[in-house]
């Protein structure tokens, strides 16, 4: 794949074959040499074929080989006459991540991350298809699809804080539960306030290094402070709906005849009755998936207080906020030099809006939405704020973490012989992990350096740095 250079962190593929609008990567020189041996590229290119993308099909420089989209992609389609591709979501629809702050000092547990990390472990449910101890009956899942984080806090597990500082307020709009399967509603019954597995954790850390001060203080991070970033989505009710999906989106794409060079692009037309069933049943796998987290951060903050003997006026646990990462979203952006609505598509990359946009919270619209990008478990996570430049040059959108280098098969052959969690507590680490073989998967080698890739976009204006954490303690399923 040849590259056109645009600047030390721009690098475009021009259009070729069936490619309606060319195509965008951020990287620098030196990541570039990597992204080229690996076909997500290739992806890329891919995606400018989809009916009414415009602008560019983007990359983030945590770019790896995804379901039809890579991972890390980022395309726009014309609202009216553009397609929506159940490839730019991805299986685990609304997969996020929330950053709980806490007043306490890091130095205050230091000692305790052992046991604190045990009564996470104990407190919150994680693995592979685990469920956890609210089960709910079809009529109230319909309610929780339908709510999103507002059913939480009408039934005691959220305050108003913690919906003003979610995204959309943790409410997806158009949610349809009549567009859900009876087998998906099965599969979320019992996992509400899970982790799942994977990537997926609950992590402690603490803050390490503070860039912008202005904007720390309006988000509410200082300098050794503990932090808990949790990471996870809509679990089995998610990729359920994903799964269904795809079987009408392959029939309507092969009864339209799209010129399309991968079947995992298959798609519809937003207007169509495929379309629209598709994007009501997406907005309730996220609104599951802001549920989630929401009782996630509920039971951890429990389990700290229990573990370090606290009531809530000491830990005063408080959402900074939650941002999805696995979404397509209308939104009004300049396109042409003129403001166009389209459907954003963002698999693996979250929303960066500027200062001064209505949808950011009031608290932080002078400095910028937060941006949370999560690291591997043994270097670092980061929180950035939105920048204007974003708007106008990625549809308000940035990378969502640091992005694999290994498959998870080379990842367990690599970790052969090791033990991971040893080399981690090494480094003052503490991790427990549910999978046999997550801990391998998982290995900081897996995935780039959040470094790096947190380093292109605040250069190429993105994004920039406000605070930087590291990782103390791990949860993983």
């Amino acid at each position: 794949m040849e590259f056109k250079k645009l600047d030390n962190y721009r690098w475009e593929i021009p259009r070729s074959g069936g490619m309606r609008v060319p195509g965008l990567v951020y990287a620098s020189e030196k990541m570039l040499e990597s992204i080229r041996n690996d076909n997500a590229v290739e992806q890329v290119a891919n995606v400018a074929w989809l009916p009414g993308v415009v602008g560019s099909s983007m990359a983030m420089p945590d770019i790896h080989w995804g379901y039809g989209f890579p991972i890390g992609g980022v395309a726009a389609m014309d609202a009216e006459e553009g397609v929506i591709s159940p490839g730019g979501v991805g299986y685990d629809i609304n997969c996020g991540v929330r950053l709980m702050a806490t007043e306490l000092s890091f130095a205050e547990v230091k000692n305790r991350i052992r046991d604190l990390v045990s009564g996470l472990y104990r407190d919150v449910p994680c693995g592979v298809g685990e469920g956890g101890d609210l089960v709910l009956e079809r009529k109230e899942l319909e309610k929780v699809a339908r709510e999103g984080a507002r059913w939480m806090a009408a039934h005691g597990f959220a305050g108003e804080s913690d919906i003003e500082y979610c995204e959309d307020g943790g409410c997806f709009p158009g949610a349809d539960p009549t567009a859900v399967s009876d087998r998906a509603f099965q599969r979320g019954k019992d996992q509400l306030g899970t982790l799942g597995s994977g990537n997926h954790f609950v992590e402690l850390q603490e803050v390490s290094e503070i860039f912008d001060e202005e904007a720390a203080r309006a988000f509410g991070l200082w300098k050794g402070q503990l932090v808990v970033f949790i990471h996870s989505g809509s679990r089995g009710f998610g990729y359920q709906i994903c799964e269904d999906s795809l079987n009408a989106m392959n029939q309507e794409t092969n009864r339209l005849g799209f010129d399309l060079p991968d079947r995992q692009l298959a798609c519809a037309y937003i207007e169509s009755d495929t379309g629209r069933r598709y994007l009501g049943a997406m907005a309730a796998a996220a609104n599951y998936g802001w549920a989630n987290r929401q009782l996630l951060m509920h039971r951890a903050a429990e389990s700290l207080m229990h573990n370090l003997k606290i009531p809530p006026s000491a830990l005063k646990a408080r959402l900074v906020y939650d941002i999805g990462h696995n979404n397509a979203k209308f939104e009004t952006h300049e396109v042409e030099g003129r403001q166009r609505r389209v459907l954003v598509h963002r698999k693996g990359a979250t929303r960066s809006f500027g200062p001064g946009r209505p949808e950011v919270p009031a608290a932080y619209r002078s400095v910028g939405q937060p941006v949370l990008v999560p690291g591997d478990m043994g270097r670092a996570s980061y929180v950035l704020a939105g920048n204007r430049k974003a708007m106008n040059e990625s549809f308000g959108s940035s990378c969502h973490g640091a992005g694999r280098v290994l498959s998870r098969t080379k990842a367990i052959k690599q970790g052969k012989g090791r033990s991971i969690a040893r080399e981690l507590e090494q480094q003052g680490i503490f991790v427990l992990a549910r999978g046999r073989q997550t801990l391998s998967e998982e290995m900081p080698e897996a995935y780039k350096d959040v470094n790096e890739v947190v380093e292109v976009v605040h250069q190429a204006g993105l994004a920039r740095k406000v605070a930087k954490m590291r990782p103390a303690g791990v949860v993983k399923g």
